[in-house]
């Protein structure tokens, strides 16, 4: 059925397993649509009661969008991108079935952002955080200037934000990031008895935990102004630069314009 996506479902846990190993599980336009797909059936299909994300292999959950996708992009075409990214995401936010991330390696870029969309987040040790986009000559697009300093605080944010410095698992687990750390064997496990604690609770009580908290200072003009800014970028000599870098693998030359 899903081309980027490998499912099952144990029990009533769904899982879902972002399969591109070759590219680190890195978030193309397909995998996006695939998304989309299998968080509809998470809400429609009664037989899933919650879920998990995860990416496939030992090395990456998601290491981020497909860069070679933001190429030739104009600021109105980076707009609807980001806006794109943001609607799947803010699905998986408000499913109200609990969707948690099972964070197996580097979770950076829009990999990160969709760990942050989930309800809550368990890693393995090996585990990275990061949104290095200013590297790029952007900022993030899928809603991680929002929910990161919603999460961890403005100075926290500000400086991964501005830095693109990545974070341990440890690091992550000290900032609220992270529920728990685990080894890579027991991840999925540990993921799964988690749910099925939550699975004996009632589902409807469950579904307005999640609607209430998420209710919590969610401030959609915020999560517009980042598609704007987002969009911006993509007019700059900068994105342009910092992208064409990264995909020939060099040290980009920034000149602020």
């Amino acid at each position: 059925m899903y081309k980027t996506l490998v499912t099952e479902n144990d029990q009533g846990i769904f899982v879902i397993t972002i399969n591109r190993p070759e590219k680190l599980n890195a978030l193309n336009r397909q995998v996006l649509t695939e998304l989309e797909a299998v968080v509809d059936e998470v809400y429609s299909n009664p037989e899933i009661k919650s879920a998990i994300i995860t990416g496939s292999g030992q090395k990456s959950f998601v290491a981020g969008a497909d860069i070679s996708e933001f190429t030739g992009l104009d600021p109105k075409q980076g707009m609807q991108l980001a806006k794109r990214g943001q609607q799947i995401f803010d699905k998986i936010e408000n499913c109200p079935k609990p969707i948690i991330a099972a964070v197996n390696g580097f979770a950076l870029g829009g990999g990160c952002e969709l760990a942050l969309a989930c309800h809550f987040i368990y890693c393995s040790e090996n585990a990275k955080f990061g949104q290095p986009e200013v590297n790029l000559g952007l900022i993030p697009g899928y809603g991680a200037t929002q929910r990161l300093t919603q999460l961890i605080g403005r100075n926290r944010a500000m400086e991964l934000l501005m830095s693109g410095n990545m974070i341990s698992a440890k690091e992550a687990e000290q900032y609220g990031v992270v529920n728990h750390i685990t080894s890579q064997e027991e991840l999925l496990p540990k993921c799964k008895e988690i749910l099925q604690t939550i699975g004996s609770k009632a589902p409807f009580a469950v579904a307005k935990v999640i609607e209430s908290v998420n209710n919590f200072d969610h401030n959609q003009p915020g999560y517009d102004l980042e598609v704007k800014l987002f969009g911006e970028c993509f007019a700059t000599s900068d994105m342009k630069e910092g992208t064409s870098a990264f995909l020939e693998k060099r040290k980009p030359n920034f000149t602020g314009r």
